[in-house]
């Protein structure tokens, strides 16, 4: 055979790798990404990381009642409802149930009322130690990225004695090149000033080409929005009547002038990164209706009280033959001209911390909602004492939308795509009109 045919025939089939090469990591660039979630609760870190695009394989909740709301709202998504302990243990079938091979990202929020500083900081809460069925989990998956998001007093409780058994535990599963992000909520479109922090990490054999943390900071900083958005700006555009628990009202339609989030929420307007489709997917032509705007009772004796609270005041302003002064955080009325202060679980106990900006009641369950940057298609069932605290311990979409956004745009850098690749830059900049406040129509 001649030298020269040799060579060529050579050249050609390092040609045909090459190729071959580069249409198998385009392939893999355009697949649908694929996640777990844990301690999935009613769904709000899920709907921020389909947003993002990914395809959630399975979930995970072992509260019945937040269980009811996931399925209402992701009827396509497989849900092990029960306890994380009890999820892919050895010997078992749910890797093949599941169809988890090749997942991308394992994400969610172990329950943070052992390291809240609201809550009693107890060393020895046995859900201190739920991050650990959460880096099992990793463990057996092996995603390319995590994202484990809790309060920030975890940083500091015990001089940092869990951020340190986190960060070592991640190490010795394979995942060494592991950070954190502390995050305000308000940041990123959601109408409230919750403070979180986002533990994530980057599997052992991925190379990445840069520091993680530097990088995160970047991907997330493009997210970030100019201003906050404040409560009036959340919640003014919808009706100030209520309904019993358990009923509707219809929609009123949409007036002239509503702001970027509030097209982002309602039922007839589309603003990225949301469609009326995703919004409404039962959509059947018949008229769109309210949900969950209900609130608690309030007696009169109650009502009389709050009259006599300003907007962003608490009760240490009142007058003293109204309030004794005692426990000063007890009556609290929202500000409209700031975002609101964290939206918490013990809303169902107790709705005396959020008084509506401007009417003598408190806030509904569609206006926590809201708060939390849930739209108005997200239906909460259940008791009215169970929607709030499903509300109030629910990850905020638009933060989570934005953590899931670098997390994809980290696994796509972490595959070997530069910065500079259509890839990259089409992840990019399908992002940034998320984060520009001018109405797009």
């Amino acid at each position: 055979m001649p030298l020269l045919f040799v060579l060529n025939n050579r050249h050609a089939r390092c040609t045909i790798r090459t190729v071959n090469l580069r249409v198998a990591h385009q392939s893999r660039a355009k697949r649908t990404r694929t996640a777990v979630s844990l301690f999935s609760g009613c769904g709000g870190f899920c709907e921020g990381v389909e947003l993002a695009g990914f395809k959630i394989k399975c979930a995970v909740e072992v509260d019945s009642f937040a269980a009811e709301t996931y399925r209402f709202n992701f009827p396509e998504v497989p849900l092990f409802e029960g306890d994380v302990t009890n999820f892919l243990r050895d010997g078992g079938t749910h890797e093949q149930d599941y169809d988890l091979q090749e997942i991308d990202l394992v994400f969610g929020g172990p329950p943070c009322q052992g390291f809240s500083q609201i809550g009693p900081r107890d060393m020895n809460d046995v859900r201190n130690t739920l991050y650990e069925q959460f880096c099992r989990v990793v463990s057996k998956l092996r995603p390319k990225i995590f994202l484990m998001e809790n309060v920030p007093n975890l940083l500091l409780l015990r001089k940092g004695h869990f951020r340190d058994l986190i960060l070592r535990d991640f190490a010795k599963r394979g995942y060494r090149n592991v950070t954190f992000l502390k995050l305000t909520a308000s940041d990123f479109g959601v109408p409230q000033d919750r403070h979180r922090v986002f533990f994530f990490g980057t599997r052992d054999d991925l190379d990445l080409p840069y520091d993680l943390r530097s990088y995160a900071e970047r991907a997330i900083g493009r997210l970030r929005w100019q201003h906050p958005v404040t409560v009036w700006d959340a919640i003014c555009d919808l009706p100030a009547e209520v309904v019993p628990s358990g009923e509707t009202l219809p929609y009123r339609k949409r007036a002239a002038g509503l702001t970027k989030f509030q097209r982002m929420m309602r039922l007839d307007c589309e603003e990225a990164p949301y469609t009326v489709a995703r919004k409404r997917p039962r959509d059947n032509g018949t008229p769109a209706r309210l949900h969950n705007h209900h609130t608690k009772e309030i007696q009169e004796r109650r009502k009389h009280l709050i009259s006599f609270l300003k907007p962003g005041m608490k009760g240490d302003s009142l007058p003293r033959e109204i309030w004794n002064g005692l426990r000063p955080e007890k009556w609290r009325r929202l500000d409209p001209d700031k975002p609101s202060y964290t939206i918490l679980a013990q809303m169902h106990r107790d709705l005396s911390e959020w008084v509506h900006p401007k009417l003598d009641r408190w806030i509904t369950v569609r206006e926590a909602a809201r708060l939390q940057s849930f739209h108005d298609g997200f239906v909460f069932v259940g008791s009215e004492w169970q929607q709030l605290k499903q509300v109030g311990n629910a990850v905020p979409p638009l933060l989570a939308y934005s953590v899931a956004s670098m997390a994809a745009e980290v696994v796509l850098r972490a595959e070997g795509w530069s910065e500079a690749s259509p890839e990259v830059t089409e992840l990019v900049q399908g992002r940034l009109s998320f984060s520009e406040q001018v109405v797009s129509g």
